[in-house]
């Protein structure tokens, strides 16, 4: 008996890294998956049908179900048919694990519109799409007097939430996909949708190309940076019982780290309405209050 035994599962981006091995262990824990990916490069332009075939391919082999989809997640009706591609060929839809993305990265004064506009697209639009529609395959089931216990988990990433020098764009997006699963949490719970996200830190081809991720280590040693370590804490957030929700995680290694999100930490007040001469003498004391970031990549 596997833990997702039964569930249906879309996992966008999962030709390659992060997105192929939750695929894998989907599949091995019992779960029919829907194996998306365009097939691009890691700046999104082109496409490519055989990543998703292969992962696809080889889930089957191993006795697992698995359908590849080639859709772009951030087109609205090729994010329809990812989840109709679901729902139509298993059944239903249980399982939303939002992974594809792209990199554009430059400093932001020499960074342009097209740069800006294609990651926002791929990242933000592309979680938009298919959690909206699948979002609105659930409340129905749930109007019809249906049963959902179902499960979405968004990709944020550190470049967010904590700031990476060079990655404006890609680091807007990934905050604004941590927002978006808190909020979404607080709207989709009443069907039986619980949404969560994960900020993951493993060698990929796009962390590869900023020169992050580190060197593979030899076989008989706990790789923390082998993309495999982020899939099972995934798979348990879609786990038909997981209690887990509006959550957004670090995950590394063997370690997953429970964010805060933003909160206050100090402030000045008065009776009344400031001045700009009085908080001139007051407000400079808030520039020297330290943000506690406990970053465990900085420098």
């Amino acid at each position: 008996m596997g833990t997702l035994d039964g569930r249906v599962a879309i996992i966008t981006g999962a030709g390659r890294g992060i997105g192929r091995e939750h695929a894998l262990l989907f599949a091995s824990e019992g779960a029919k998956v829907v194996v998306n990916d365009l097939g691009g490069a890691a700046d999104g332009t082109g496409g490519d049908s055989s990543p998703a075939e292969e992962v696809a391919a080889e889930i089957r082999a191993l006795g697992g179900e698995a359908l590849a989809n080639h859709d772009n997640v951030a087109d609205w009706d090729g994010a329809k048919r990812l989840v109709d591609t679901a729902i139509e060929g298993f059944g239903g839809l249980d399982v939303l694990v939002n992974n594809a993305g792209i990199l554009r990265d430059r400093m932001f004064a020499n960074s342009t519109i097209e740069e800006w506009d294609a990651v926002i697209h791929v990242h933000l639009r592309g979680h938009f799409c298919p959690t909206r529609h699948a979002a609105g395959y659930w409340r129905e089931k749930v109007k019809a007097g249906g049963t959902v216990h179902a499960s979405v988990v968004n990709t944020s990433s550190t470049s967010g939430l904590f700031g990476n020098v060079g990655q404006t764009n890609y680091g807007a997006a990934k905050m604004g996909i941590a927002a978006m699963t808190i909020i979404t949490n607080m709207e989709l719970i009443r069907y039986g949708v619980r949404v969560n996200a994960i900020a993951p830190a493993a060698r990929t081809r796009l962390t590869a190309a900023v020169g992050l991720g580190g060197q593979e280590v030899p076989a008989d040693q706990f790789d923390e940076m082998d993309p495999a370590n982020i899939s099972p804490w995934v798979a348990y957030l879609g786990t038909q019982d997981c209690p887990v929700n509006g959550r957004v995680f670090l995950v590394w290694g063997g370690k997953v780290q429970l964010f805060q999100p933003f909160a206050i930490i100090d402030g000045i007040e008065k009776d009344g309405r400031w001045t700009v001469e009085e908080l001139q003498k007051e407000g400079a004391r808030l520039a020297e209050v330290p943000f506690e970031l406990r970053n465990p990549f900085a420098g």
